[in-house]
Order: C-alpha cells, then sequence, then structure tokens
C-alpha cells in the first residue's frame, strides 16, 4: 500500500491507498490508524475498488487541524470534502470502525453502499448506554473530559489496556506501533482527545460547519463483534429500528471491539458481500 497526502477541508491529510477503480473510503477509530483496515484494503482493491484510508484529523501524518474542531460536523465535513477530492463518484462505498463510524451515519446517503462497526447508530444508544455495566466500559469517556486526560492516556499501558479490554485475547502489538507513531506526540494525542471533548459539549463546537442531520441517511450495513468490551452487543439490539429500510445488522461471533483484525475473514466476505463488486 502507498502512503500520499491530499488537502481536503483545510487539512492535510496523509492516506494510505491501493487498487484501482471507484472510490472505497475507509475510516478509523480510536485508538487506531489506518492500518486497522490492512486485511480488508487488499480485499476492496481485488474486487476492483480504489481502497484509501486516511489517518483521521489530528492522528499524524495528517496535519493537526488549525481549527481545533473535533465535533461530528467537521468529520462529516472531511468525509464531503475528502469524497470530492480523490475523484469519489456514485459508485463510491464507505467503511467506518468506532470513531469513523460517525460520519458514516451521516453522510451514507452520498455513497452507495456504506458500513459501519462497532458503534451503533445514532438514537440506539439512548436506552442502554447508561446502565452501569456499560458506564463501566466507558469510564474513559468521562476521565477524557478532564485535566487528567492527556497524562492518563499517556501512562504506560493505558491505551495498551483499553485494547486489551475491547478485544480480549487478540494480539494487538503491531497496531499498538502504528498507535505509537500517530498518537505518541502531545499534539496528537490531545487531539485524539479531542473527539470526546466535543462529543460531551466540554469543548464548544467551533461554529465553522453547519449542522448535520441527527438521522442515517442511507441504508448501512452494521457489524458489532459478540465479545465488544468497549460497547455491549447488546447494544446492537436496538439498532434495526434505528437504520433506514434496506439495512441489515449482523453480530460476529468471537469478535470485539476491533472485529475487522480479530476476525478479517468473517468480516471480510461480510463486507464485500454488502458492497458488491466494483460498478
Amino acid at each position: 500500500m502507498e502512503i500520499r497526502t491530499i488537502h481536503a477541508n483545510g487539512v492535510e491529510f496523509a492516506y494510505l491507498t491501493v487498487g484501482e477503480g471507484p472510490l472505497a473510503l475507509c475510516l478509523h477509530g480510536f485508538p487506531d490508524t489506518a492500518h486497522t483496515w490492512r486485511h480488508l484494503m487488499p480485499a476492496l482493491a481485488e474486487r476492483g475498488y480504489r481502497a484509501v484510508a486516511p489517518f483521521m484529523r489530528g492522528y499524524a501524518p495528517t496535519e493537526v487541524p488549525a481549527d481545533g474542531a473535533y465535533e461530528d460536523a467537521a468529520l462529516v465535513a472531511d468525509v464531503r470534502a475528502l469524497h470530492e477530492e480523490l475523484g469519489g463518484d456514485a459508485d463510491a462505498v464507505i467503511v467506518g470502525h468506532d470513531w469513523g463510524a460517525f460520519p458514516v451515519y451521516h453522510t451514507a446517503g452520498r455513497f452507495r453502499r456504506a458500513v459501519t462497526l462497532a458503534v451503533p447508530p445514532p438514537g440506539s444508544l439512548a436506552g442502554t448506554f447508561f446502565d452501569y455495566e456499560q458506564l463501566k466500559r466507558s469510564f474513559y469517556i468521562f476521565l477524557f473530559q478532564t485535566t487528567l486526560a492527556e497524562a492518563a492516556a499517556a501512562s504506560p499501558g493505558f491505551i495498551e489496556s483499553l485494547w486489551r479490554d475491547w478485544s480480549p485475547g487478540y494480539d494487538a502489538a503491531e497496531d499498538l506501533e502504528f498507535v505509537r507513531r500517530s498518537i505518541g506526540d502531545p499534539a496528537n494525542l490531545r487531539a485524539a482527545i479531542g473527539y470526546y471533548r466535543a462529543m460531551l459539549g466540554t469543548t464548544p463546537r467551533s461554529g465553522r460547519y453547519p449542522d448535520v442531520d441527527p438521522g442515517v441517511t442511507g441504508p448501512v450495513l452494521y457489524l458489532h463483534g459478540a465479545q465488544d468490551g468497549c460497547l455491549s452487543a447488546d447494544l446492537a439490539k436496538e439498532a434495526p429500528s434505528h437504520l433506514p429500510p434496506g439495512s441489515r445488522t449482523e453480530v460476529v461471533a468471537g469478535g470485539g471491539h476491533f472485529l475487522h483484525l480479530e476476525r478479517p475473514a468473517e468480516v471480510n466476505r461480510l463486507i464485500l458481500d454488502w458492497l458488491g463488486p466494483a460498478s
């Protein structure tokens, strides 16, 4: 896979790419990098897609955005700009995991097909997110609202422990090295935490971007690992009622939060079957 750069929505994005054909935009989450798609991207290329995985805003080697904006509207604006600048057309498809799933829900209607992993659709979290067991899993979100966030996240073993808890039994050594290179610098770590501060309003909205439609804008394939230690698979039960007609939900047995890395053959099959051959 090659690494290239492109200027979109006022940010210099670095991205991995492989293949030729219609655009397949792949968005990573936290604490992760574009390398998370190393199993899916070659499979997409074999199907005739041009797979592109950007490092999300603030994740090196993408630059830390000058506007300091990490709200959902900024991520949606990034996706729209990347789609345009990368020459995406009506045949383009999109895949997002964790934080990368949020803008997919809000832009699915712009793409021929859309896939989300590990984060249920908007609205489906309301009834179960404040369940006591889920609150324990989500402790880091509340920690990240405090002045202790950067010191805690940079402490030895913190991010490693998140991976261990979220995907039990998975050897994340290679992924953690990629993460260290991407958000090991304090400015990049602060940017990654900034997504969570924007999510709960600790950091005010920048005002640079119009509000996004709170609903899901097109049919989505939503995948969730049965052993996800970050967001319980129970959350997936509410998903179908919050997704548009034509959507599909699958719980992947034996998969944790990083199910596409833990069960690559099965997840690739589900995604490729949903996307179909490149047009």
